[in-house]
Formats: C-alpha cells, structure tokens, sequence
C-alpha cells in the first residue's frame, strides 16, 4: 500500500501562553493553571511571527533593541508547542502577543460570520479628497513603550506594549523588578477587541456622548474577560475554588491582577463582580446600583457598569442551568457539604459554565453589526444585543434574552425614550415597521431591484474620495469565512457604491426618510452647515454609505442566514457658540474648506435580507442631520463634559481631535 502524496494542512497550531499572567503562575497554589497550551488556526507563519492578520515586530525603542523574531514554523518548536512561557525571554513575548491576539480574532470571525478586517489607511490632500488603503496585518510591538500603558494605534494600526518596573514592595511585588504588559491575557485580548472594533465601526471613538469611549473600554472588557472560559483547565479550577458559585471572587471576573497590583491597585485592574475593601481588606461583591451611570463618566468606571450588568446575566443564565446539577448533589437540599466538590461535579458545572459564557460572548460581538453607525448609548448596545438574538433564534429556550434585560434594568441602563423595557419593545423596528412610521408606501419590487437591477455606480459614496474608473454598472458582490480578505475589502467598497446609487439617484430614495437619511428640502429646510457636494445651502445633502458587508451566520435550526449590514451617515458642521451655529446655519453657502468646531453626525445602520428582499431591521441615530436638538445634545457634552470650547485638557474635546485617543484614554494604566 502506498502512500497518499497530499498531505492536508493541520487545523490548528498548538502554543503555549501564561493563562493570565505572570504573577499567576508564580503562585505557588496556582502552578498548575499559570500556563496552558491553547489551539489557534493553522496558517503559514513567517519569523516575527508574520500571518495574514497579524504583524508582530519587536523594536524597544527605548533601550534602542532589536529583538530577533521568533520562527513558530520551526520543527523543534511546533513539536514542543512553541517556547516555553518566560517573563525574560522575549521571543516569547512575541509568541503570547500572537496567540491570544488570533484566538480573540477567532471569536469576532465566528460571531460576525466574516473574515476581520483592520480599517483601513487614509491619505488625505489639500483640496479635501482622501485616498484609502487596504491594512492586510495589525502590527504589534510588545516592547513598544517603557511607560506604564499599552493602547491600539488607530493611526499607526497597531498595538503599543509597554513596560516598567515595579516600584511598591509587598507579597506580590519586589521593586525593580519589570512587569511587561505584552504578557498579560487580559491586556493583549483587550488592545485586540479595540482594533477589531474599530474596523468596523471607526466612529465609535469619536466621544459624542459620555457612552461611547465608556463603550469602547467595557466590549475590549467583555472579551477579554469571557475568553478565560474558554480554557478548561482554568475553568474547572475556578468552579472547584468557588465550590461552584461563579458569583464569589474569582479569577474569571478579574482583569489584568499582576499590572493592578503592580500598579498599586492592591488587587486586578478592574473585578466585574466585586471589590476589595479598604477598611476591611476583604472582597465584597458589589450588588447591582440603578443610579450608577448617574454618578459616574469616567470612560473605565462607566464601562465598568456595562460589564457588570453583561456578567450579571451570565450569572443568571449560569445559576438556572446548574440548579439541576446542585439538587442532584446534594439530594433535593441545595446546599453542599463540607470540602471540595466532587470532580464530576466541578467537570459538570465548568461544561455549562463555557457553554454559557460562549453564547453570551456570541450575543454581545454579533450585536455590534446592530448598533447604529455613530453616537452609540448603552440602551442602542442593549437593543443591539436582543434583536441579533431574537433574529438568530427566536426561541430564546434558555431565557438568555430576558437575563440581560433584566441585568441591565438592575443597573439602571435602559434606551433613551424607551416606555417599555419589555423584549419586544427593545427590538429594532423592521423595515416595514419604520416605513409605516414615516408613512412611506411600502414596494418590495424596489428593494428587490437593488439585487436584480444593474445599477448606475458613476457617484462615489462618500465626499472626496477618489476612485479610479471602473464599469457604471454592477450588483452587490457577498463573500464569506473563505473569501479574500483584501478582496472582501473591494468588494465593501464596491457594495457601497451600489448602494449609494440605488439609495439616492434610484428606487431607494422612499427608504432614505424611514432610515432617516435626508437627501434635500423636500423633508423640510435643511441647515446650510450640512455638508453638501456643492458649496449651495439648497444643494443635496451628502450621504455616507460607509460600509455594505455580509454576515453568514448559522441559526439554531442549523440553516445558514445570510444578511447585508448596511451604515449609512451623514455629516453636519457643528460650532460650540449656538448664535454663530445659527447663523452659519441660515447662510446661502458654506466653503468646503470651512470645518467647524466639532462635527455632528447621524445616520442609520440596515439589516437586509438578499433572499426575502426585504429590510430586516432599521436602526437608527436619535436625530436626523437636520435635527437641532441632538445637536444641541452634542454640544452640551463637548462644552460640560470637558472645560471650555477649544481648550485642549478638554477630556472630550482632546479625544475627539486626537489622532490618537486610546493612548489618552490608558495614559494612566487605565
């Protein structure tokens, strides 16, 4: 019998990582859990390690260092899983990086049922136009900064590792020594979840309201702190620790504890479930608190709120899914004797405990595709997260959409303008809904002619970009977990062409006022501080369509259901004195050059079904582009929130003209 001579690719490649960091495995009770070997999708590497998603390079600036880049492709290491964990070999440094930066891409990839792209490059020229390039590879240098800090670079696509010495003396800490960030879990999963985030939504880092950098801390949070239930030798040491009650101090709920210590935090950087007391130096969980968000803006501390109320449905969840499991150990009592659980017992609990955790990370990445494009709120996250799932699976057996909203009301996070914080009002009203609103007639035959009808593509979709010529006709292109990635970003471009077109010069214009899109004055005035492609206050209004991208996902039937996520926008100048906000607004024509103070934008996200043709759901702004109102809002926040207009220690303000917000926004080891 002879040999085949094709041999496959393997699935998955097998490394080696600190399970959280450090720290950990230096503890003597925790040995055995400090590190673990974790498996990530198989590709060809190149020394760094180089991927097709990410780039590691590691240049230490600082001590002016060059480290040699580690070959994960060699066959000494594949066969022993890669280098072993070390907090002095850098080589591994880059291994961790890797690792736990690929498995937090796996997740997104399965959530969202696309391959994750990086937002891409833009270069921009002095007559206002901007040119876009396609980012194949996040880079990530784990030895970035020697400063306290680690952020993702917008600017530069990366991810920014630093490190520093010790400088407080205790059980955990002895001065001098170096606590690297590149080789926390916690803080690689987290400037992760920031870069994929940003590539699909790059507005949600403008600070338009006191959510929206609250939001972006909080999701990198969630992430992070879920994946640690996706390791089982991790997961069924804590179950046993706890004896089975998750709601006490554990590690799973904990992030980043070697920087918070070292940090002089006295414990992790941030604990979803409780904190320690100062007067008592004891842990106390923290019970849920309706009037926190009205006490607290800070983006780490309100975020954290959105953690709890997240862990606070997993722990619902969790509590009436094992209650079966405790009756039968303890024979109908509930109560468990003395001493450690049996082992079949904490094996039990830790597979419901993953199980549970994995759909709940699935319920909160795939709700981004349901937020809208910009000025995001905690309320539009919780209304994101119930209408993916209900679209997903109707059924709801386990009560997993009833868990967060009851979690999120005990903690005082509910929509703006919401009467009703039942499961169906928080759902994102349908197309056919939001039609009938507006008092649109509703003609399926002209959605149905975005699919079938070759369209005229001659307009770019947003203002000033250039593009080369192309055919003026095409369809909308889909693609999957397969495709390209670099031709999964034409084909976004491509699509929101096609879209622009059919929107606002074909059968899609009744569709723009139920999206809340405004084209021209036939909706009423339209203010001449909405930027337009003409300098003419009666001109059409300009309209983004920022991204047309495909989601494959798999029901709970086991059917494929393809959508089109569809984000819209609109741009506004905006002024943070209001009497030349209103006279700028009442003018003939604006220059192009002109920039304002700040921008307003709004705009709706559509959920399209290819194959019903029709509008699944739409989800929009708070406000129109022609809204005063929200404007106002907006202004209010710049001006209060920070100090005075144009000063540059304004907190909103200075993010918001930051190239570089995430970098601000961890400054202090946030």
């Amino acid at each position: 019998m002879t040999a085949p001579n094709f041999i496959p690719d393997p699935i998955s490649r097998r490394i080696r990582i600190f399970s959280f960091d450090p720290g950990l495995a230096s503890q003597y009770d925790m040995a055995g859990i400090g590190e673990i070997t974790i498996k990530v999708p198989w590709e060809e590497l190149q020394r760094g390690p180089i991927g097709e998603y990410i780039e590691v390079i590691d240049v230490d600036h600082a001590s002016g260092v060059l480290y040699r880049p580690v070959d994960l492709s060699d066959p000494k290491l594949l066969a022993q899983d890669g280098l072993a964990p070390s907090e002095s070999n850098p080589q591994f440094h880059q291994q961790m990086v890797y690792a736990v930066a690929m498995t937090t891409i796996g997740h997104f990839e399965r959530a969202l049922g696309r391959v994750a792209l990086w937002s891409a490059h833009r270069k921009r020229y002095p007559d206002g136009g901007y040119d876009e390039y396609f980012v194949r590879r996040l880079r990530i240098y784990p030895h970035a900064l020697r400063d306290r800090n680690a952020y993702y670079s917008p600017e530069k696509k990366a991810l920014l590792f630093g490190y520093f010495p010790v400088e407080i003396k205790d059980e955990f800490n002895a001065p001098g020594t170096m606590i690297f960030t590149c080789l926390s879990h916690d803080i690689i999963a987290h400037e992760t979840t920031h870069a994929l985030l940003d590539g699909v939504h790059p507005r949600f880092n403008e600070p338009v309201n006191v959510d929206v950098l609250a939001f972006h801390e909080a999701f990198a949070d969630i992430v992070a702190l879920f994946q640690h239930f996706a390791y089982p030798g991790v997961l069924r040491d804590q179950i046993s620790r706890t004896r089975g009650n998750l709601a006490n101090e554990n590690m799973l709920a904990q992030l980043a504890q070697q920087f918070g210590r070292a940090a002089g935090r006295g414990g992790a950087l941030r604990d979803a479930l409780g904190r320690k007391n100062e007067k008592t130096g004891k842990w106390e969980p923290l019970p849920p608190d309706a009037n926190a968000l009205e006490r607290i803006s800070e983006p780490h501390d309100r975020g954290a709120v959105l953690v709890a109320a997240v862990f606070g449905a997993f722990s619902k969840v969790y509590r009436a899914r094992t209650l079966d499991l405790f009756r039968i150990a303890t024979e109908g009592t509930g109560v468990l004797r003395e001493g450690d659980i049996h082992p079949d017992l904490a094996k039990r609990l830790a597979e419901e405990a993953a199980r549970i955790a994995s759909y709940i990370l699935q319920m909160c990445i795939r709700a981004i595709d349901y937020c809208p494009p910009v000025d995001i709120t905690f309320g539009d996250y919780l209304r994101g997260i119930i209408t993916a799932d209900y679209d997903l699976n109707p059924d709801d057996e386990f009560g997993y959409r009833l868990a967060f909203v009851e979690s999120f009301r005990q903690w005082g996070i509910h929509p703006r303008g919401m009467r009703s914080m039942s499961i169906e009002s928080l759902m994102w009203p349908t197309g056919e809904e939001a039609m009938q609103d507006e008092d649109v007639p509703i003609d399926p035959a002209e959605l149905k002619s975005l699919f079938e009808e070759l369209q005229e593509t001659d307009a770019p979709d947003s203002p000033g970009k250039r593009r080369k010529a192309r055919s003026p006709k095409d369809h909308l292109k889909p693609w999957h977990l397969d495709s390209d990635r670099f031709k999964t970003w034409q084909g976004i471009d491509e699509n929101a062409r096609v879209l622009w077109a059919w929107l606002v010069k074909g059968k899609g214009e009744r569709f723009a006022k139920a999206a809340g899109i405004i084209l021209d004055n036939r909706d009423g005035p339209v203010p001449a501080t909405v930027f337009r492609p003409v300098e003419a206050s009666e001109g059409p209004a300009q309209v983004e369509v920022h991204s047309v991208r495909t989601a494959l996902r798999r029901t709970a039937k086991g059917a494929t259901a393809n959508v089109l996520v569809v984000e819209i926008t609109q741009r506004r100048r905006g002024y943070f004195d209001p009497q030349k906000q209103k006279e700028m607004d009442s003018r003939r024509s604006i220059p192009k050059d002109e920039e304002g103070d700040f921008r307003y934008r709004a705009g709706c996200t559509l959920l399209i079904d290819p194959a019903s043709m029709t509008v699944r759901r739409v989800i929009r702004t708070a406000g129109t582009i022609a809204d005063n109102n929200e404007l106002e809002r907006q202004r209010r926040f710049l001006v209060d929130g920070g100090l005075e207009p144009n000063n540059a220690y304004s907190p909103a303000v200075s993010v918001l003209r930051s190239k570089e917000p995430f970098a601000i926004l961890h400054r202090h080891g946030g």
